[in-house]
């Protein structure tokens, strides 16, 4: 049952896998939050997982988080802090099971429970779902997933905030699921605490709100961010976010006192238009938030309100991230020396095209950036400077057949002695064939998922 707290913190530790490894223990140790949440998942991560499942049926999940449970389970026991994480990418079961294991090492065993929220993966139902005319159509395109059924890798559907709360009721003090929202891990915990009801739309949409501008990570607190960028202050020491929420859905963004970094309106504007969509209906699991209705206010030193947030009510369908299998790619670089180095840079790769085009070679896509001309802002670039002291020549291309992708890696280094002079930057050697794996976005009614939470104590 939900303890009813008039306000609950709620820190966010990993903004994707591969954050900083020391934001969840600062996160944990430096300040009281009575919520850790950690997010891993990003669209390509759920088909490397799959990948690393076929190969070990353990795997499948973020390694990263095993160790992390090891430092700050202690911590988290003794402090009364749960943690939510998505985590257990394609194996949620083997992500909690390893933390058992882990939890019973530490002497933790009869003090804590751990929740498992399974059912977002569906790719072993796929031709079940296609046979019965659920066509996943491409949201961008509008093409069947039959058209790339043979190459798919791996098919989530994105859960919501409610198994995470089935799980938090049921005395979890750990829940991983696998590809659920990342605004689901902070909304869960929200609803625990506050009884809200799968109706109460505005605050559903503020906890919503709330997910979304912390889980990027510090991306909300000075990281990335563009304004007044040069004197943010001591990012070397980032904090990362954390949200004090209220029972009525308004909500304070701040970090640890004595952390580096900079919350402030702008910090939290920028982050909130982050993949954002159209800001009148940024839709979810739980419900639609619609973010003109967000109000931001300075609350202090580091602290930010936010207010006056609208929901409407959720969709019938789930989204679901399909990757699939896209051909091969290679990228190949080599760096030019002034004098005239982007007129050599530019030179380099007409000879290079010249010589693919004369060996017969195809490929789907051939692209040429010159790094230090044009290779962030393209044409909108305008006329590189030619006075530049240097540019990098960097060409990639695309295609379903490898052979033709392997003979390019072997063009690159022919065109230091057969190309411009004053040319550097091979010495990592050949460059790599790459598999391509593309996103293939969809939606499934809502009917056709089943979420299952498990709860099993250490």
């Amino acid at each position: 049952m939900s303890r009813r707290r008039e306000t609950i913190r709620i820190a966010c530790g990993q903004g994707f896998w591969g954050d900083m490894l020391d934001a969840p223990v600062r996160q944990v140790r430096e300040g009281p939050v009575d919520y850790l949440m950690l997010d891993y998942l990003a669209e390509v991560t759920m088909s490397i997982m799959q990948k690393q499942r076929a190969r070990d049926a353990s795997a499948g999940y973020a390694r990263d988080f095993v160790p992390l449970m090891r430092e700050i389970l202690p911590d988290c026991v003794g402090r009364d802090i749960r943690v939510t994480a998505n985590a257990g990418g394609v194996n949620p079961a083997g992500c909690a099971e390893a933390v058992r294991d882990v939890a019973r090492e530490l002497g933790l065993s009869g003090k804590l429970k751990i929740g498992t929220v399974t059912g977002d993966d569906i790719m072993g139902r796929l031709d079940e779902l296609l046979g019965r005319g659920v066509e996943l159509r491409n949201m961008d395109t509008g093409a069947p997933l039959s058209d790339v059924r043979e190459r798919v890798q791996s098919a989530n559907a994105y859960l919501g905030a409610w198994p995470i709360v089935e799980a938090l009721h049921r005395g979890a003090r750990v829940v991983i699921t696998g590809r659920a929202t990342d605004t689901g891990l902070t909304l869960g915990p929200m609803i625990h605490e506050f009884g809200w009801g799968e109706t109460d739309w505005d605050r559903l949409a503020a906890g919503t709100v709330a997910g979304h501008i912390i889980e990027c990570g510090a991306q909300a607190t000075g990281g990335n961010c563009q304004y007044d960028w040069q004197h943010i202050p001591d990012l070397a020491n980032v904090g990362f976010p954390i949200v004090e929420a209220s029972p009525d859905g308004t909500f304070v963004v701040t970090k640890h006192e004595g952390t580096g970094g900079r919350v402030n309106v702008q910090s939290v504007k920028e982050q909130l238009v982050y993949e954002m969509g159209d800001p009148r209906a940024y839709i979810t699991p739980d419900c639609v938030a619609d973010f003109t209705s967000i109000r931001l206010e300075e609350a202090g030193r580091d602290r930010v309100r936010v207010h006056g947030v609208k929901g409407t009510p959720a969709t019938e369908f789930l989204k679901v991230s399909v990757s699939y299998s896209a051909g091969f790619k290679a990228v190949g670089t080599l760096v030019y020396a002034w004098p005239d180095a982007y007129a050599k840079a530019r030179a380099a790769d007409q000879i290079l095209r010249a010589r693919l085009e004369r060996l017969g070679l195809k490929f789907d896509q051939i692209l040429t950036e010159f790094v230090g001309a044009n290779a962030t802002h393209g044409p909108l670039a305008g006329e590189p400077d030619a006075d530049a002291p240097e540019v990098q020549l960097r060409v990639g291309v695309r295609g379903e057949d490898r052979k033709a992708i392997e003979r390019f890696t072997k063009e690159i280094a022919p065109l230091i002695l057969t190309g411009p002079p004053a040319v550097t930057g091979f010495a990592g050697g050949r460059p790599k064939v790459e598999e391509v794996v593309a996103y293939w976005p969809a939606l499934i009614p809502k009917t056709e998922i089943q979420a299952r939470v498990e709860v099993t104590e250490v």
